[in-house]
């Protein structure tokens, strides 16, 4: 009878848990797949299958239910990484010199691409849409990519992504301002690439 007993304490405790998990999957789900867009692209619905499959092996790990958002997030970074790997994408050499040199700022004003405008930078910016900018993070290096879409597309603080990614905070402010300057870049030759500007002056 004490046998029986235990197995219906068994089964309704794995019953309470993978409802907990449901609830937890339900809520972070949008924010989890948009993460993973910004990531891994047209692969965020694979990467997002393989975190929640990950989660819920590991999920009685998960001690305190306000740490699950983090959790699935570090989860998530890896399972973005590991697929990234596992098609063969190749971190791009970057010229960190030429980088650090350029100016979002000094280029729009020197090449004064709305000759007639009172507000260059806005107008500039106003010439992209939500996937010309999803793009431009497509390009990012991955190891700049993730902290750049963490902390200012997802809103965690330096310090959280440093837990999440199990490195010196120093390291994160180094690739978060190493990663914002190349995305300024990429943003302008973006732009020149695809006639941004060319339309704007027409």
């Amino acid at each position: 009878m004490s046998v029986a007993f235990a197995d219906v304490e068994t089964v309704d405790y794995a019953a309470d848990q993978a409802e907990r998990f449901r609830t937890l999957a339900r809520q972070q789900l949008p924010r989890l797949y948009s993460i993973a867009r910004r990531l891994v692209g047209v692969d965020a619905e694979d990467a997002v299958q393989d975190c929640l499959l990950k989660a819920f092996q590991g999920f009685h790990q998960l001690h305190e239910v306000a740490a699950g958002p983090a959790w699935l997030t570090r989860i998530l970074i890896n399972c973005c990484r590991d697929r990234g790997r596992a098609v063969g994408r190749s971190v791009q050499q970057v010229e960190l010199d030429e980088v650090e040199r350029f100016s979002l700022f000094r280029k729009i004003a020197y090449e004064d691409p709305f000759p007639y405008s009172d507000s260059l930078h806005l107008d500039f910016l106003d010439e992209f849409g939500p996937e010309d900018v999803r793009a431009v993070v497509m390009q990012l290096p991955m190891l700049y990519r993730i902290p750049v879409v963490l902390v200012y597309m997802d809103g965690y603080l330096a310090r959280e992504v440093a837990t999440m990614l199990e490195i010196p905070l120093g390291t994160v402010l180094a690739r978060l301002h190493r990663g914002r300057k190349l995305f300024e870049k990429q943003l302008w030759d973006y732009a020149d690439a695809n006639g941004l500007l060319r339309k704007a002056v027409r």
